[in-house]
């Protein structure tokens, strides 16, 4: 299958328009279409677009506790998801590919909260699961993401980090790409 031959999935290509507003600095309206998107699938709807659409929601909020509500839905959906499903969307698209990024944003979450131990627990997965990222650029960035996250978990500091994306600049990426 190649990318050509992906199923047209308009959920996706509305998920995908959000997205980019949100990249445009337009973080209101990019929240407000997801939201409703969020209505419309629903909380047992498909599981791509659940894990999509909750992965690039937590990163338009501006409250840790509040990324964390959704950082926590994307994994519980990818946990519903399957190798089957994801290549319907993009050929050669592999599930345990989100793992990385999505524990390390729950770990994230949850150091800027102050729950270093379970911060911790969760970089512990990130990490366990890195193998399955690719090499180039995508793969050091979460990487180089998990290795200060975990850092910074190790020195207490609950402060935001420098090299975090914020809701009005983080860039637009498929669920595996993540933070």
């Amino acid at each position: 299958m190649t990318t050509a031959d992906a199923t047209p999935d308009p959920t996706m290509e509305a998920i995908t328009a959000a997205v980019a507003l949100g990249h445009r600095g337009e973080v209101e309206s990019a929240r407000r279409d997801l939201l409703t998107l969020w209505h419309r699938i629903g909380a047992t709807g498909d599981a791509l677009h659940r894990c999509t659409l909750a992965h690039h929601l937590a990163d338009l909020c501006d409250h840790p506790a509040e990324s964390l509500l959704w950082d926590v839905r994307a994994l519980d959906a990818a946990d519903a998801l399957s190798d089957e499903r994801a290549e319907q969307h993009h050929a050669g698209l592999r599930v345990a590919g989100f793992y990385p990024s999505l524990h390390l944003n729950l770990a994230d979450d949850l150091r800027r909260l102050g729950a270093l131990g379970a911060a911790a627990e969760h970089v512990g997965e990130a990490e366990h699961h890195a193998s399955a990222l690719p090499d180039g650029p995508y793969g050091d960035t979460v990487r180089t993401a998990i290795a200060e996250v975990s850092r910074a978990v190790a020195d207490g500091d609950t402060s935001p980090r420098a090299s975090a994306p914020a809701p009005r600049s983080r860039p637009v990426s498929a669920p595996h790409t993540g933070r």
